[in-house]
């Protein structure tokens, strides 16, 4: 199965268990992963400042970049940034941007950065199910929870 297909196929099987998941979380944890969940919801640049925007982008070593005019003007242009430099752009949607950074950190065989290991890890092996006989402690408990 190609990987866009398999991607966006396991993440609607998979999508609506984490949100429950993250949103049953308390604590510290909790409230990290509701800084990280709530700007997945709507995210709006307040600015057009061309050179902000490219500063911004220059210091992303890792991300997907979703720039919207604000007066909703025209489609959202959805990009994917490898340090600093914008690999693809114009795609239709976040969960096609996500799969196309996985699987160019898969096929260049890019080392996931150390503040996303735990993402990719569980991308890779619980996702897209590649590679996933072992898996860290972390992942595993997530797998359990997504399974039960």
């Amino acid at each position: 199965m190609p990987l866009q297909s398999k991607f966006l196929s396991q993440l609607d099987v998979h999508s609506k268990k984490l949100m429950k998941l993250f949103k049953k979380r308390g604590g510290q944890m909790g409230r990290r992963l509701e800084n990280i969940v709530a700007p997945m919801v709507e995210c709006i640049l307040q600015t057009a400042d061309e050179a902000l925007i490219q500063g911004s982008i220059e210091e992303t070593t890792l991300g997907i970049y979703v720039f919207k005019q604000r007066d909703g003007s025209r489609e959202p242009d959805i990009s994917v940034v490898l340090e600093g430099q914008v690999v693809l752009q114009e795609l239709n949607n976040v969960a096609l941007a996500t799969a196309m950074l996985f699987g160019l950190m898969y096929a260049l065989n890019l080392n996931y950065p150390p503040e996303f290991k735990y993402t990719f890890e569980v991308l890779q092996k619980v996702v897209m199910e590649l590679e996933g006989t072992t898996l860290s402690k972390k992942a595993q408990a997530l797998k359990n929870r997504l399974y039960q």
